[in-house]
Order: structure tokens, then C-alpha cells, then sequence
């Protein structure tokens, strides 16, 4: 998703050229309806021999289509691979140890924290090809992610078989995450989700993650009717692909989440964002969007563990998590929900 607003800017200097994108299929989704590629190509994610044999076939594919240059963005051991492989005369990489002689061009990656946002670090692979290229500002070069139709399509049947109407305020609560260090706890997820649950009658709440953390987002579920919230009001949506989320964000009127992929794919759209930060920054991992957008930020303060590499945690408490409070978090989703109103009333003409 951080990768968007350099394809923006390729296509802006390049308006001619073809330009494809090689993703695995868990993030196809992301750039498969993006208006500057002209193609998408997915590389298979399997494991042993069959990777092999895949990821070779893949090479000579791609060295087929006799590219002018490639740009590595991602960096690791298999994306640096499969840029040799293609045997593009221009090859722009980060220069890590081990594998930055596969790139003809290298950019220095510094190794430690920065306070400084990803989409300006994946921005320095592009001054190899665009010397003088400004830095990219959310409003000028904002993440995208367009809705698809197959998936808006499903969405509608979806919430129409809950018996969702227009109607309702919608509030999307991800209480999933990739790895421990940005899952907040799910008694305090469940606290906020029975706080929002109840303070007005048409809205519903959907509890979000991916099919490997179901149990997770029912255990949330179970808590928050303990704490009072209604069963009607909450629904539990865990077999969304991110086509989908992109289309329930779109139509969400706030979104509840930590730093994660999904926070990012709601920063595509217009919705009122609550993000909740462990121990990442939002000046490194914000949504990259308009700021004109209704944006929160909910974090615990100033820790002197805080931000970390997130490889252990040296107090063992995850403090930077279990620190914030959720009243804190019910009242960033209710300001963000009223600022939004304010936003669209001062918008009305009359």
C-alpha cells in the first residue's frame, strides 16, 4: 500500500512507458484495480521444491518481457532474486548486505529507527531514476486503493442479509493484527465496542481480522455482550479479502484499528480514522492521506522503550499496548464520528 504513491509518481514522469507490478497474492488486492499499472503480475507463495520450480519459471517469464528497469521495493531475499532474474539493464535496490550487488543501482537503507515516514524511505529508490523529485506530501501523492465492483457487489448482498440499512452509522472495529506487538488486548477492544455499541440506536458494529484470527474477534464479541452490548448490534466479519475491506471502509462511518495492513487500506478512502500505536509511531506508519480527512491518533505516551524494533520486548509487559486505556479510544471514535458530521455540514450548499 506505502508503495502507491511512487507509482503515482512514475506514471506522472513516465506517461508512456508500461508498467507492471509483481506482488504476492495475499496483496494483489491492493494493486490490482490501481489506474497507473498497466499490469498485475502475481507471483505464487509456496514452499519447498515447488517454490523453486515456480520462482524459476517466474525468472525466465519475467526476463521474457525484456524490462528497462526494475525497481525493488520490498527488498527481501526473493523480490532481490527475481529482479536479477529479469535481467533488466537498470536494477534499483536498497543496498543490503548479502544481496545488493543484484541491483545495478543501490540506495543506502540506514538500519535502525528514523523518525521518518515509509512512504519517504520507499520515495528514495525513486531519486536513482527522478534526481530532484520533491518529497511526496500526503495530499499531493496519497495512498490508493480504487473499489472494485465484484466486491462493492458483495458487500451490498452482505449487508442486506444482516439487515443492515443505509441507514446505520456503521463502525468497523480490526481487532486483528499480524504480529503480537500491535495486537491491543481483546478485553480492551471489547470495552470500547460495548461503549460504542450502546450510545445510539442505529448503529452497528462489524469486528474485522483475517480467517487465521476468527477466535480472536469472538472472543471480543463474548466480552463486549458481558460488558452490555447489545448481540444485535455487532456482527463478526472475519473472511473478508482486502477487496472487501476496502468496500466496508468505504461506507464505514469510522474506522477502530491498530497499526496494521487494514489501517492503511482505510486510509484510501474518506472514513473518520481512530489508529491505535503501540510501539510504532504515527510520524513513521500514519495514514498517508489528505489531512484534510478526520484522522485520530490514540497512543500511551512517552515510554523509554518506545519505539523499538519490535523483535522482543525488553520489559516483557507491552506496556506501549496495554497502557492505553480504552475510554480513551471510545472518545478519539466519538470525536472522530463528530468531526466528520461538522465536516460534511460546513460542506452543504444551500
Amino acid at each position: 500500500m506505502l508503495t502507491t504513491p511512487a507509482v503515482r509518481a512514475l506514471r506522472r514522469a513516465y506517461p508512456g512507458a508500461r508498467l507492471t507490478y509483481l506482488v504476492e497474492p495475499q496483496a494483489a488486492p491492493v494493486v490490482e484495480a490501481n489506474p497507473h499499472l498497466d499490469a498485475v503480475v502475481v507471483a505464487p507463495l509456496l514452499s519447498g521444491l515447488a517454490r523453486w520450480r515456480t520462482d524459476a519459471a517466474l525468472g525466465l517469464r519475467l526476463r521474457r518481457e525484456r524490462f528497462d528497469m526494475v525497481i525493488d521495493f520490498h527488498g527481501g531475499p526473493r523480490s532481490s532474486w527475481l529482479a536479477l532474474a529479469t535481467g533488466a539493464p537498470v536494477r534499483i535496490g536498497y543496498a543490503v548486505a548479502g544481496r545488493g550487488w543484484m541491483y545495478t543501482q543501490r540506495v543506502a537503507r540506514p538500519r535502525g529507527h528514523r523518525e521518518r515516514h515509509s512512504v519517504h524511505n520507499q520515495w528514495d529508490l525513486l531519486g536513482s531514476v527522478l534526481p530532484g523529485l520533491p518529497l511526496p506530501t500526503p495530499a499531493s501523492h496519497p495512498v490508493e486503493m480504487p473499489e472494485q465492483a465484484p466486491a462493492s457487489a458483495r458487500l451490498d448482498a452482505r449487508l442486506r442479509g444482516l439487515g443492515i440499512g443505509s441507514d446505520a452509522e456503521l463502525v468497523v472495529v480490526h481487532v486483528g493484527a499480524g504480529n503480537e506487538f500491535r495486537r491491543w488486548p481483546e478485553e480492551s477492544f471489547a470495552e470500547v465496542v460495548a461503549a460504542l455499541s450502546t450510545s445510539r440506536p442505529n448503529r452497528r458494529i462489524i469486528l474485522t481480522t483475517g480467517a487465521t484470527q476468527a477466535a480472536r474477534a469472538e472472543t471480543v464479541r463474548q466480552l463486549a455482550l458481558i460488558r452490555g452490548a447489545s448481540s444485535v448490534s455487532m456482527t463478526v466479519a472475519c473472511d473478508l479479502d482486502l477487496a472487501d475491506l476496502r468496500s466496508l471502509f468505504g461506507r464505514a462511518a469510522v474506522f477502530v484499528g491498530g497499526d496494521s495492513g487494514p489501517a492503511h487500506i482505510a486510509a484510501t478512502t474518506a472514513i473518520p480514522m481512530v489508529v491505535i500505536y503501540g510501539p510504532t509511531t504515527v510520524t513513521v506508519w500514519g495514514p498517508w492521506r489528505d489531512p484534510a480527512l478526520v484522522t485520530e491518533s490514540v497512543d500511551v505516551g512517552s515510554l523509554p522503550c518506545r519505539p523499538c524494533d519490535q523483535r522482543t520486548c525488553e520489559p516483557g509487559d507491552f506496556g506501549c499496548l496495554r497502557g492505553i486505556r480504552p475510554a480513551a479510544v471510545v472518545a478519539a471514535a466519538e470525536r472522530a464520528m463528530e468531526r466528520e458530521r461538522t465536516r460534511r455540514a460546513s460542506n452543504v450548499i444551500v
